[in-house]
């Protein structure tokens, strides 16, 4: 006879053991990748951490920059007129004064258009010549003309009067009275008709006669232009200084306008530098720097700011206030402190690497017995060459941690081992 076995409660249950153990690592493991990161402490060595304490005091508001010397100026060569380089009268390096010959060209194309300009000239004067001799003549023949219809008028009116005493006697018959008398008029008034004439003539050849006086003016001012661009072949420096560059060969074809070197002026030098964009709304013009230089310093001023940002930095010029080095040369570096501001009093650290894992948001702070560090939020202010201002999150006297935060991760406990 078969006994029925009752289970027993622990039976019942030991079914869902492997469930429940396996929801308890599910919610360890969720718990791990939510909480446990950031809870879980990171054992690390002290020498590698650059532990600091945080000070209070003056704080100089300025930046260090490398700058190159260059020439105050530079101006650029350019031709005028293009042709082929015949000749190099001076070579690179060389100093040279203003409206110093650089370099010779030839242009046979130019030379033509100076032999036709030149005829055409000649051409345009013997026309001239020409016209004058007319116009000359024909004002002679106005003259007789005129002479001799006031030589008409004056017998006209001898005769109108001679027949008027006559027909006043009842001499003559008032019909020959008539006649002399419209005779007389009619003389008079081709006489008015005439001067009219003569002077419309005479304004018209003397208008005549000025616009090709201008139109000759205007072809001998051709001309001299023509051969002034002859002589343009002859490059010549603008400034006096020195022949930085000058890219050209004999028997080369270059273009009008093209550039093909520069002269520096060496008067003095200007100190061109990159600056971080990170400072271009603090740098402005005006600003003033300081450069020491075999244990002397000089003073600088910002002159100019350029408006593009290449790679993340910016462009400026600085001149020299005052006294400047002896022997500088273009191309020379200097170091300089650019002061952006009047120095404060305030909370500040020293530079480190952990400003470029937490973006200043944060910093690893240490316990009172240097044991442990923290992760505490802060908030940093203004920077200069060697230290960032704190504005909240630190205060005086504490230890924080400034490098090796690549390797701390998500860690917000450390626990220094010495």
């Amino acid at each position: 006879m078969d006994i029925k076995i009752e289970q027993s409660k622990w039976d019942k249950r030991k079914k869902y053991v492997p469930f429940i153990a396996g929801g308890l690592v599910l919610c360890d493991l969720f718990s791990w990748l939510a909480f446990g990161k950031l809870s879980s402490t990171l054992s690390v060595k002290e020498r590698d951490l650059g532990i600091v304490s945080v000070e209070e005091g003056k704080f100089d508001d300025y930046i260090y920059i490398d700058g190159q010397a260059a020439p105050i100026r530079v101006v650029q060569i350019s031709t005028e007129e293009g042709g082929i380089v015949r000749s190099k009268v001076v070579e690179e390096g060389a100093h040279i004064n203003e409206g110093d010959v650089i370099v010779e060209l030839s242009n046979s194309n130019l030379d033509l258009e100076i032999m036709n300009a030149e005829s055409e000239l000649a051409e345009k004067q013997d026309m001239l010549r020409n016209t004058q001799i007319s116009m000359e003549q024909e004002t002679l023949n106005n003259k007789t003309e005129k002479r001799q219809q006031d030589m008409e008028v004056r017998r006209k009116e001898r005769a109108y009067r001679q027949q008027k005493a006559l027909w006043e006697e009842n001499l003559i018959a008032k019909e020959v009275y008539l006649q002399a008398e419209e005779d007389w008029q009619l003389a008079v008034d081709k006489q008015k008709l005439l001067d009219d004439r003569l002077e419309k003539d005479e304004n018209y050849r003397q208008a005549q006669l000025d616009q090709m006086n201008d139109n000759l003016d205007n072809m001998r001012q051709n001309v001299l232009m023509v051969r002034r661009r002859k002589e343009n072949l002859k490059v010549r420096s603008a400034i006096s200084g020195e022949l930085g560059s000058l890219n050209v060969e004999l028997g080369q074809n270059v273009a009008a306008g093209q550039t093909i070197g520069q002269v520096n002026d060496l008067s003095d030098y200007k100190i061109t530098a990159q600056i971080d964009q990170n400072y271009l709304d603090r740098v402005t013009t005006g600003l003033s720097a300081a450069a020491s230089i075999n244990n002397k310093e000089y003073r600088l001023i910002l002159k100019k700011i350029y408006p593009e940002v290449k790679d993340q930095r910016f462009r400026v010029d600085f001149v020299f206030d005052g006294e400047r080095p002896d022997n500088i040369r273009s191309g020379q570096t200097f170091h300089l402190d650019l002061q952006l501001g009047d120095p404060k009093t305030c909370i500040f650290i020293p530079k480190g690497t952990f400003y470029g894992v937490t973006n200043g948001n944060w910093i690893f702070v240490l316990d009172k017995e240097g044991k442990k560090a923290y992760r505490r939020k802060i908030r940093i202010g203004i920077q200069n060459a060697r230290y960032y201002e704190v504005l909240e999150g630190l205060e005086p006297g504490e230890k924080v941690i400034l490098n090796g935060y690549d390797a701390f991760g998500n860690y917000n406990i450390l626990k220094i081992n010495r």
